[in-house]
């Protein structure tokens, strides 16, 4: 009996031997390391650093307000600009993109933004604002004006919306449209109870600018880091800019406005404005411009970039470090681009595009876009996108650190007519074909 348990003890601990060197034994589970960020990822501000907040000025300005009267090509390094100083270094040039779908059927969307919040508003083009939620879009619009909309001509119709820096308080948001005796209006709404429904009854009618032809409307509002609103003015339209409106600042007209609408209940002046007490409209932030179909700011820095459209030859884009003062002219109808088109050809005084291409390259219309400040995609960090209606062509856009701007073709004859680049409360940038689709912007 004894050496029986004797030897059934000893089988047992070989065998557990056997289980201990590894024979039978199941290695444990061991969770995959988290992989350490990479040094672009580093160098990112947190995501609080680029969220709405930072589009939003830390508290509302308080002027003295004068009242207001009723594709691959070789990078290319362009004119020298004085680009806002950052603490981040200077961002990487995109080399190429895609472009990955969001919506579709919509009816010409023009224009894309948000309220400060996961939800992107559309804008279409004969008058109704449409919501994408979660990647869906809203049968029901937040806002329908078609029977306030003319938009008979190709470049008439409602243009744009822009929020109110304190929408999640005051539910206020401001629209850009052409009426139906085609003249430029500007006028603020209310949200009603419903938040994904506007009240279209709460119409306050800020401004109405005549306009004497069907085309060259301009059509971009938005607000800018100091809490203005600023106004993209084409210069009336036809051709050549027949009435001289891109240097007569005694007209609306081929100019960026900037106005303030907290003061009154229309608007009023800020008072640093640059004409501000002069015999030229004091709405005016800068002028010498053709049409200024879309401008944006970089939510980081502040600085402007504006596209103009161009007339027969050259498109544009116009850049604004922060904090320079207003009174800028960008030169048309003198120069187009940085080419002489009509007068003396003398470029002194004039503010030169830093990026510019001809028609000869397929192009026809100039888009502007934003510079990319999302999390989603660190590689695209820092680069401004614009494109071309009629090539869908898409460039890329970065300061190189002595003063000039280095472009890259990153998507050439996409196919899509780009009506306007749009940008989420996250800093994720999207594009609108004006054959009704939202794309996303992607490496």
């Amino acid at each position: 009996m004894k050496t029986f348990t004797f030897l059934l003890l000893l089988i047992l601990l070989t065998a557990c031997q056997l289980r201990e060197d590894g024979v039978t034994v199941t290695p444990p589970i061991v969770q995959p390391a988290v992989p350490t960020a990479t040094a672009i990822v580093e160098v990112l501000p947190e995501p609080t650093a680029v969220s709405a907040a930072a589009t939003e000025p830390d508290a509302p300005p308080t002027p003295t307000a004068v009242p207001a009267a009723t594709q691959p090509a070789e990078p290319t390094a362009t004119v020298t600009a004085e680009p806002s100083p950052t603490s981040t270094p200077f961002p990487t040039l995109a080399s190429t993109i895609q472009l990955a779908p969001i919506a579709s059927g919509l009816f010409k969307p023009v224009y894309l933004t948000h309220a400060s919040d996961s939800r992107l508003f559309v804008v279409e083009q004969h008058g109704v604002i449409r919501i994408i939620n979660d990647g869906e879009l809203l049968l029901q619009p937040f806002l329908d004006i078609q029977n306030r909309v003319g938009s008979d001509a190709s470049e008439q119709g409602l243009l744009s919306v822009a929020f109110h820096p304190g929408y999640g308080e005051n539910g206020r948001f401001f629209l850009n449209y052409t009426d139906n005796n085609g003249d430029t209006t500007i006028s603020r709404f209310q949200v009603s109870s419903d938040p994904n429904a506007a009240d279209p009854a709460s119409e306050q009618i800020l401004l109405t600018l005549p306009q004497p032809f069907g085309n060259h409307n301009g059509g971009q509002i938005q607000f800018g880091p100091d809490g203005y609103l600023y106004i993209g003015m084409g210069d009336g339209g036809a051709a050549n800019d027949p009435l001289g409106n891109g240097q007569n600042n005694t007209t609306l007209m081929g100019a960026l406005l900037r106005i303030d609408v907290d003061q009154s209940d229309s608007y009023a002046i800020p008072a640093d404005n640059p004409f501000v007490n002069s015999d030229n409209r004091n709405e005016i932030w800068a002028y010498g411009l053709r049409n200024p179909w879309r401008f944006s700011f970089d939510r980081l820095t502040g600085d402007l970039y504006l596209a103009d459209v161009g007339q027969d030859t050259w498109e544009e884009v116009d850049f604004v470090a922060a904090g320079r003062p207003g009174g800028l002219n960008f030169g048309w109808n003198l120069f187009e681009g940085s080419h002489c088109f009509s007068g003396s050809c003398d470029a002194a005084g004039l503010e030169q595009p830093i990026f510019e291409y001809s028609h000869s390259e397929g192009g026809c219309s100039i888009t502007g876009g934003y510079v990319y400040r999302g999390q989603q995609f660190p590689p695209l960090w820092g680069n401004y996108f614009v494109g071309d209606y009629c090539s869908g062509n898409i460039w890329a856009m970065v300061p190189t650190g002595d003063g000039t701007f280095t472009t890259q073709l990153v998507l050439g004859s996409s196919g899509l007519l780009i009506s306007s680049f749009g940008e989420d409360a996250a800093g994720e940038l999207y594009v609108l074909d004006h054959q009704g689709q939202v794309l996303q912007i992607q490496p």
